[in-house]
């Protein structure tokens, strides 16, 4: 799996509380501003990915859609692939798949999360992918019993077929089978490498079987402000998230990993937790900064293997506090340098 020497493409995830009325505006105000994809999110009781992606392609010229993720327990492959397939059919080379666990607390609420996530995973991703691929398809596996089934007409340009995961093992899971790895926020260096060697190690396991190119999207908290103090107070409402449990593959790498449980575990609010944090821990959790240090970043990023970073769409200006476009106009900044 080679390591990138370019900046990666830049991208915007679809805030997943929008009203259903605004994504349409959201998502022509990323195109317009200069993006290069944009990703939405199936969380529960928000919208649905494939509902999102199709309306999202439709109105928009060249924006790359992903999908991430669509939960593997939730969606039977055949008719995964089918979706997929129909939408990368009707917007050639603009669609990007994700597969993940979803949330096991969401999944187990709906009553679908699985004995065993990973084999759930690695099924339903190896199967949509043949699928896609025009692979006539049997399998009789402990969760996916596909008997002799292929698309009618498989797209020309299969989307690539991503897994949306975190640790080690469905790391490896997903170099083994899928197309590329989502990457959930924060990512950084340390992580990055940690996950490109469980990748690697599962592409290495697959030997020949293993899909052609790897590519990584990493997602990721940001604010450009020429003031960087600015900056650090736009993301930090956002790393409150991350003295949950469920970050751990995430924080453990870094070199303050046992300062950072140390702060977590004192018992503060998340808010508290959050703003508890050294200046230095934003800088390296988020990308901040002027429109110089944030291309910097990204480069930085796709010098360790990063494909793309896309971003969550904090509110970038404080006198526009409620206004969910407030972050996009500020990336044209960096998209946009002036000469």
């Amino acid at each position: 799996m080679a390591t990138s020497t370019t900046t990666p493409a830049l991208g915007v995830i679809l805030p997943r509380e929008l009203p259903a009325d605004l994504i349409v505006p959201f998502a022509r105000r990323a195109e317009e501003v200069g993006l290069d994809e944009l990703w939405v999110v199936e969380d529960l009781t928000f919208h649905g990915g494939i509902a999102q992606a199709a309306t999202v392609l439709a109105a928009t010229q060249r924006l790359t859609v992903g999908i991430g993720i669509l939960p593997a327990a939730t969606r039977a492959p055949s008719t995964a692939a089918m979706e997929a397939g129909t939408l990368a059919a009707l917007h050639p080379g603009r669609l990007h798949l994700g597969l993940g666990h979803g949330m096991p607390a969401w999944m187990r609420q709906i009553g679908v999360w699985p004995a065993s996530p990973l084999a759930m995973l690695e099924e339903t991703t190896a199967t949509v992918r043949a699928l896609l691929h025009g692979e006539r398809v049997s399998v009789a596996g402990r969760y996916v019993s596909v008997d002799d089934v292929a698309l009618h007409a498989p797209p020309a340009s299969p989307p690539p077929v991503l897994a949306g995961v975190r640790g080690p093992r469905s790391l490896e899971v997903s170099g083994r089978v899928a197309d590329g790895t989502i990457l959930d926020m924060p990512v950084t260096p340390e992580y990055l490498a940690v996950a490109r060697a469980a990748i690697a190690a599962g592409r290495a396991s697959a030997g020949d079987a293993a899909p052609p190119a790897h590519r990584v999207v990493a997602f990721s908290v940001g604010a450009v402000h020429d003031d960087v103090a600015t900056a650090r107070e736009i993301v930090r409402p956002y790393l409150a998230v991350l003295g949950e449990a469920d970050w751990s593959a995430q924080i453990d790498p870094l070199p303050f990993a046992d300062a950072f449980r140390a702060l977590r575990d004192a018992g503060a609010t998340p808010d508290d937790f959050a703003a508890a944090m050294p200046d230095a821990w934003v800088d390296a959790l988020a990308v901040v900064g002027s429109p110089e240090a944030f291309r910097a970043r990204l480069a930085e990023l796709g010098a360790g293997g990063v494909s793309s970073v896309v971003l969550v769409a904090t509110t970038a200006d404080p006198a526009r506090p409620d206004d969910p476009f407030s972050a996009l106009d500020a990336l044209a900044a960096v998209t946009r340098p002036a000469v």
